[in-house]
Formats: C-alpha cells, sequence, structure tokens
C-alpha cells in the first residue's frame, strides 16, 4: 500500500510482457498488410502512366496528377455506373430492412401455426450457393421481360433470409414486459412494432444496412448476367468493361482511379455507421 491509500499496480512478469509486445508486433504487421495495398490503390491512381512501368516500382507519385480521375469520367460512363450503383444499392438496402424487420418481428414476437417450420424453411435457403439460383433466375427475368433494367437488378435482392435471422434475433431479446405494458396501453401489435420495436433496432438495422449495402456495392456476377447495355451496367462490370476497354496495356493509373471512386462511397457508409454496427454486434444483434 503506499501513501495516499493507493495500491501500486500489479507488475508484469517478463513473460507477459513478451507476450504482449509480440502481440502488438502481429497486429502491427497485419494492419499494414491490410492497409498496404489501399494506400498503394491510391498513390498509383495519382501517378503518371510512365512511372508504373518503372522497376523497381514506386510508391508514391512524383509529380501527382489528377488527369487520371478526369479521364476515368470522361473517357466512359463512370458517373453512370456509379448512379446505378447507388440506385440499386438504396433500394435493396431499403427492400432487406423493411421486409427483414417486418418478417423477423413476425417470427420472434407473433405466434402462429408453423412458426418454426416456416423459419425453418427460411434459414434453408442460406444454405443454397447463388450460382444455383443463377439459371431459374434468370431464366424468371426474361420471361417478365426484364432482362437489362432496374427491376432485374433491384427486386431479387429486396427480401434476404439472413435479415430475418437477423431481426429475429433482435426482438427475441425485447423485454416481454415491455410489450405487456404497451398492450395495456392499447397498443396493437402493428403499433408496437413501429414505435417501440424498430426504434431499439437501431444497431440491429446499422449491421444489416451495411452488410447488403456492400453485398450490393460489390457484387458481379448478376450485374454481369443480366445487363447488356452501358447504362444499365453498375460499377463491378463497368470496372471490367474498363479494362476490357485497354485493348493492348492496362492503364493502371487510370484504372486506380476508377477503382477508388468506387471503394470511397463504401468506405464512407461503414464510417458513418460503424458505431451501430459494433454496437448491433456487441449487444446481441446476431446472438440467439
Amino acid at each position: 500500500m503506499l501513501a495516499g491509500g493507493k495500491e501500486a499496480a500489479p507488475r508484469r512478469s517478463p513473460g507477459q510482457l513478451g507476450t504482449r509486445v509480440l502481440a502488438y508486433i502481429v497486429l502491427t504487421v497485419g494492419a499494414i498488410g491490410f492497409v498496404a495495398p489501399f494506400f498503394l490503390l491510391i498513390t498509383t491512381s495519382f501517378m503518371h502512366y510512365r512511372q508504373t512501368l518503372i522497376y523497381p516500382p514506386e510508391w508514391l507519385p512524383h509529380p501527382a496528377t489528377l488527369a487520371n480521375y478526369l479521364a476515368a469520367f470522361t473517357m466512359s460512363p463512370l458517373f453512370h455506373y456509379l448512379a446505378n450503383s447507388v440506385l440499386v444499392a438504396l433500394c435493396t438496402v431499403t427492400g432487406q430492412l423493411l421486409t427483414g424487420a417486418m418478417a423477423g418481428y413476425a417470427f420472434a414476437r407473433l405466434k402462429f401455426r408453423g412458426r418454426n417450420v416456416v423459419f425453418f424453411i427460411v434459414l434453408t435457403t442460406m444454405m443454397v450457393p447463388v450460382q444455383v439460383n443463377l439459371v431459374p433466375l434468370f431464366a424468371l427475368v426474361a420471361q417478365l421481360g426484364w432482362v437489362d433494367t432496374y427491376r432485374a437488378l433491384i427486386v431479387p435482392d429486396l427480401a434476404g433470409a439472413f435479415g430475418v435471422f437477423l431481426f429475429r434475433q433482435w426482438f427475441l431479446n425485447l423485454p416481454k414486459e415491455l410489450e405487456d405494458a404497451a398492450r395495456v396501453d392499447g397498443c396493437s401489435p402493428w403499433q408496437f412494432f413501429w414505435r417501440i420495436a424498430i426504434p431499439t433496432a437501431a444497431p440491429a438495422i446499422a449491421t444489416l444496412g451495411i452488410f447488403q449495402f456492400l453485398a450490393s456495392w460489390n457484387t458481379f456476377l448478376w450485374p454481369l448476367v443480366v445487363t447488356n447495355s452501358d447504362s444499365m451496367r453498375t460499377l463491378p462490370v463497368g470496372l471490367a468493361a474498363i479494362q476490357a476497354s485497354m485493348h493492348e496495356t492496362t492503364n493502371w493509373p487510370l484504372l486506380m482511379a476508377a477503382t477508388t471512386v468506387a471503394i470511397v462511397p463504401a468506405v464512407a457508409v461503414f464510417l458513418a455507421l460503424q458505431r451501430y454496427f459494433l454496437k448491433g454486434l456487441m449487444e446481441g444483434a446476431v446472438k440467439g
């Protein structure tokens, strides 16, 4: 016991200090490994084409130039690709949140015959690979006349089993007393859902919103199959088209500039919602 009633901090053994230092070293090396590709991506986007041909490779542009970003927007319909991706992502996120929240609330709080069986069937759809559904889904879209339209890009992703599961697990943790008190005050199940359950589910909403936005933003296979024209292409397919248009040699600075433009919205969404995302994971948004 030290003077003033303060206890001395416990001394760590050399083995504990060594383990802690080793952990910091491993984490630092891992962080550098994750950040290095993004750093190279951004710096390359500001380089002149000739600088990318130098060996050994250089990490920093000298001098830096914005010509690659201007060329990315003027030599290709990059802005249209970006607008399509934003529209598709916002629509699918909205649809997933609405359908997932309503279905999850029904499976968690409402009692009806066959509830557990239906929920099990919904969960089994998560085990089916996307590629298995590709041919029948395309045949259905073709029969509806939706090929190369926004409906083909949006409608198949308006609902998903993961969102239903996520919201069900969240709503299961709502106190029963809260629902009883709301019922005494005259709240119907619908009013309880919108006025009480949904406001408390902000972390789950952010979690599903981030997952679905990134999934929609990065999806490549389905937009590639269902679109035929530049006016309907999303960013991943558009970036592939930009690279394919470079017949002889790949203009890496221009391609990296277009890729940086594609990455910025996804990073911005995650940074804006990361507080709720982490809270949702820590407070049991995906726990049973």
